[in-house]
C-alpha cells in the first residue's frame, strides 16, 4: 500500500484535536485498544469522562480524522484511523535530521532515561 501523505492543514487539524487532555487520552486508548476499538460506553468508563463531553470530545477526533466509526448492533464503536495516525507520524518527520540517516529513540521514556542515566555515570 503506498504510503500517506498528510497535507499541512489536515496535520494542524490533527495536532489541534490532540492538543486537549481528554482526547488525547481517548485517542491513546483507540491506539492501545487496536483496530476492534471500544464501545463509546466503555471509553466514557474506562477514562471517567460523562457521555455528553465524551460525545463531544469524540466528534472533535472524528472531524479530524484520527478515529472512525461504526455500529455495531445498538453500540457505537469507535477506534484509531491507524492510516491517518501513521500520515501524521510520517508528516512530522518527514525532514528528520534534514534527510541524513537517523535512529530517533523510539522506546518508551522511561527506557530512554536509564540509559541517559547509565551514560552520566559511565
Amino acid at each position: 500500500m503506498p504510503e500517506r501523505r498528510m497535507a499541512t492543514k489536515h496535520a494542524i487539524t490533527a495536532l489541534g484535536a490532540l492538543a486537549q487532555e481528554s482526547r488525547l487520552a481517548v485517542f491513546r486508548l483507540l491506539v492501545e485498544r487496536g483496530p476492534e476499538g471500544l464501545a463509546a460506553g466503555a471509553i466514557g468508563e474506562k477514562l471517567k469522562i460523562a457521555a455528553p463531553t465524551l460525545s463531544f470530545h469524540l466528534q472533535q477526533l472524528m472531524h479530524a480524522d484520527l478515529i472512525e466509526q461504526r455500529r455495531e448492533s445498538r453500540s457505537l464503536i469507535y477506534s484509531a484511523n491507524f492510516a491517518n495516525m501513521n500520515a501524521l507520524l510520517g508528516y512530522l518527520t518527514e525532514n528528520c535530521c534534514g534527510g541524513r540517516a537517523c535512529a530517533p529513540d523510539a522506546r518508551s521514556g522511561k527506557e530512554a532515561k536509564l540509559d541517559a542515566r547509565d551514560r552520566r555515570s559511565a
